[in-house]
């Protein structure tokens, strides 16, 4: 084969079955070490949505609090400068 690949059947290769942005699995066969090349997950279970923003903390349920906990107080400076 080319590239020093091993010959086999390329349809009986194992399956990534990601979610796509269709909704349907990916089809894409697993690499060697049996991630997908494309979704990187191991499987279909692997967390949605941007990973950057999941090991930054973004949507952490302490930042989530954080977050409203701020809006709140800024929503009540609002109103206590509204009635001055």
């Amino acid at each position: 084969m080319k590239n020093g690949n091993p010959p086999g059947d390329f349809s009986k290769a194992p399956r990534c079955g990601a979610t796509t942005r269709r909704g349907t699995s990916c089809k894409s066969p697993a690499m060697a070490n049996g991630r997908c090349r494309m979704h990187g997950g191991t499987n279909p279970g692997a967390p949605m949505g941007n990973q950057y923003a999941v090991k930054d903390g973004l949507y952490t349920r302490e930042a989530i609090e954080k977050r409203k906990s701020l809006r709140q107080f800024l929503q009540d400076c609002d109103s206590l400068l509204a009635g001055l």
